[in-house]
């Protein structure tokens, strides 16, 4: 399986769908079907049921997967690429525009 180039923590901006050029950071990753799941974007609505955790049940608000292939990084603001490269004898993250490494 191919490494993936976002990370849970990094901040993205959303490039295609409903929510398209709106920002947030990355909560979750799901490696099996390349999604993750953003603060504040592609929010879904959830029937649930009374339960022990919730007595309440009703309405909830959540974020919904996105795929990783509608989203891109943000490096200092601006949206970017990420590549990888060795660091002597660690493999990094750096961004493509600037050349920077990420972590």
């Amino acid at each position: 399986m191919a490494t993936l180039k976002i990370k849970k923590g990094d901040m993205v901006k959303v490039i295609a769908g409903k929510d398209k050029d709106k920002e947030g950071k990355v909560i979750a990753v799901n490696r099996q079907k390349n999604t993750l799941l953003v603060e504040g974007i592609n929010m879904i609505t959830k029937h649930v049921k009374p339960s022990v955790a919730n007595q309440q049940g009703g309405i909830v608000h959540q974020e919904g997967p996105i795929h990783i292939s509608n989203v891109m990084y943000l490096h200092k603001g601006k949206p970017t690429r990420i590549g990888f490269k060795m660091d002597g004898d660690k493999k990094v993250r750096f961004a493509k525009s600037t050349g920077e490494v990420i972590d």
